[in-house]
């Protein structure tokens, strides 16, 4: 996949920002915290991407800014900013305003999040009508160039569709026409492709990076792929046990890993020039289950470069090189864990 060329983020004020967040669930005395400090941000046009293995509360932290976080879990401590909101202060109905207009969410699997009881056509109409106020036959144009927008063929045609008459990609790409149609300025994009055969992969991801552009929205993509993120995000955030253990622009981040468990990440995926014969590295264990925190670091188990203190403090995320803007949660020193690899063959 090739190295998305504009790696700098965009100068603009950020449209979206989460500053300290945590989420738990139970009460105080069984609390468990799948998601710990998380600060993110993104700006008008840019394109972030989260990544890190299931688990790792990349999902839980969108939705806690999106206010969906489903029954038990609750939003522990920080806050959420959109477009100079306190999003976390918001009433019910509010939240409700800002949902699709201001903040879209695309799930990753389209079979289940779409409606099987009722055609495209009803189902896409139904927020314009409600919400846009717009009428029947208005609503039924909009969804008509939405369609077309996505590269759905026979748009009009396929409004009387239903789910299961549609392939996973047309599906996929029904749900994305779903969540721009009220024109929103920041899209969520979790794991959008997992369903999806390689091929039927790369057309998403290239129409959902288009439609960023075209649009002049902003990008979260949460994903588990490195290859993913390298074609399309101008910034990554690596999570691990809940925490953010590296963040950095794309080029930089896949030039030179800092954090042990990106640089696992990055040896894991299997790279096409490459022998037949070699074999992918993959990370030893699974993540730590939130209900038994590891102390000290969450990823000593597993790392190459564990150390004495590794065991004991928890690493707070700073950046290792003096004026740089690629903090780590590392207590081994970067240059010790980054490959000496130009981007371009790391991200191919």
């Amino acid at each position: 996949m090739t190295m998305h060329s504009n790696a700098a983020p965009s100068p603009a004020a950020p449209i979206l920002e989460v500053s300290h967040l945590g989420v738990a669930y139970g009460n105080d005395a069984r609390k468990v915290q799948v998601v710990h400090d998380v600060s993110l941000a993104v700006s008008p046009g840019e394109a972030l991407g989260i990544v890190g293995e299931s688990g790792c509360g990349k999902s839980q932290t969108m939705l806690a800014v999106l206010r969906l976080l489903p029954r038990g879990g609750r939003v522990s401590g920080g806050a959420v900013r959109f477009d100079g909101r306190d999003v976390l202060a918001l009433s019910a109905r509010d939240v409700r305003g800002i949902r699709g207009h201001g903040l879209a969410l695309i799930s990753q699997d389209a079979l289940t999040a779409l409606n099987p009881a009722m055609t495209i056509g009803t189902q896409m109409a139904e927020p314009l009508i409600h919400y846009d106020g717009v009428s029947g036959a208005q609503a039924r144009k909009r969804c008509a160039e939405l369609l077309d927008l996505v590269g759905i063929p026979g748009a009009t045609s396929r409004l009387g569709s239903y789910p299961h008459e549609l392939s996973g990609g047309m599906r996929q790409r029904a749900l994305i026409a779903m969540a721009i149609s009220a024109n929103p300025k920041v899209l969520i994009a979790d794991e959008p492709t997992t369903a999806l055969d390689v091929t039927t992969q790369a057309q998403i991801l290239q129409l959902i990076d288009r439609l960023r552009r075209d649009l002049g929205m902003a990008l979260i993509l949460i994903t588990h792929d490195l290859g993913v993120v390298a074609g399309v995000t101008d910034r990554v955030a690596v999570m691990y046990a809940g925490r953010v253990v590296e963040t950095a622009t794309t080029e930089d981040l896949f030039a030179s890993p800092r954090h042990p468990y990106t640089k696992a990440l990055l040896d894991s995926t299997a790279r096409i020039e490459g022998q037949v014969s070699d074999r992918l590295s993959p990370i030893p264990g699974l993540p730590p289950d939130p209900r038994s925190p590891v102390s000290g670091c969450a990823f000593h188990p597993r790392c190459s470069y564990v150390r004495d203190v590794c065991h004991q403090d928890l690493p707070q995320l700073v950046d290792g090189i003096a004026g740089g803007e690629h903090p780590v949660r590392c207590f081994v020193d970067p240059f010790v864990t980054a490959p000496a690899r130009r981007a371009g063959e790391a991200a191919r």
